[in-house]
């Protein structure tokens, strides 16, 4: 059964809000921006608006979550572009890199969102730390293949290293950025796979020899 023109005309309209909101949001800021200029830009109705989100911050956490999805399905393309746990965490460093090549590219959408809420109780800045957190624990999963020493303080590296690429990405050349960032993830491999990833007992009976 095809659906009717009302939920296709429902679909289209929340669909062209979110997206109007996404471009707006990304490119010029959150709080800058009120629910007059997006539902103009849209092309519907503040009523149209309310039907589909409760008011701006229920819009502005749509916006986060598709986000958040593209970016999780990003990782999840790079995993499977490779085979070494090595190699898929340099696809995932180059899935960053594309994005902070790609035309008007204005940084990283979380850390632009949660300069605008500071408030850890607030549910945007939630969505963002629940967001980081979630990427922090796929990078840990991702470098913890690629050597014996624990993952944790790597993963923080790589973490510490994305955020200061995207941020400078939009500020300075971002060809320089990126070569600089993967530079940086290639030195994280090397020291978990070099002599100094080798496990503890292993090099303590090696001492005892």
């Amino acid at each position: 059964m095809s659906p009717s023109a009302d939920t296709v005309s429902t679909s289209e309209a929340r669909e062209r809000l979110l997206n109007t909101a996404t471009r707006i949001f990304y490119a010029e800021g959150i709080h800058s921006v009120g629910i007059d200029r997006i539902t103009a830009e849209a092309k519907v109705t503040r009523a149209t608006l309310y039907r589909h989100f409760a008011g701006k911050e229920d819009l502005v956490l749509a916006y986060l979550d598709r986000a958040d999805q593209g970016i999780r399905g990003q990782v999840a393309a790079a995993e499977a572009s490779s085979a070494s746990p090595a190699d898929k965490v340099r696809a995932v460093a180059r899935s960053i890199t594309d994005g902070i090549l790609s035309s008007g590219f204005r940084g990283c959408a979380f850390l632009n969102a949660v300069a605008e809420y500071p408030d850890p109780a607030h549910p945007v800045h939630q969505a963002v730390l629940a967001h980081r957190e979630w990427f922090l624990n796929t990078v840990t999963d991702l470098l913890a293949q690629t050597g014996y020493a624990p993952a944790d303080p790597a993963a923080r590296h790589f973490v510490m290293l994305r955020d200061g690429a995207m941020a400078a990405g939009c500020l300075f050349d971002p060809e320089l950025v990126c070569e600089t960032f993967l530079q940086g993830v290639d030195g994280i491999l090397q020291a978990r796979t070099g002599p100094a990833s080798v496990p503890r007992a292993a090099a303590s009976a090696d001492s005892a020899l």
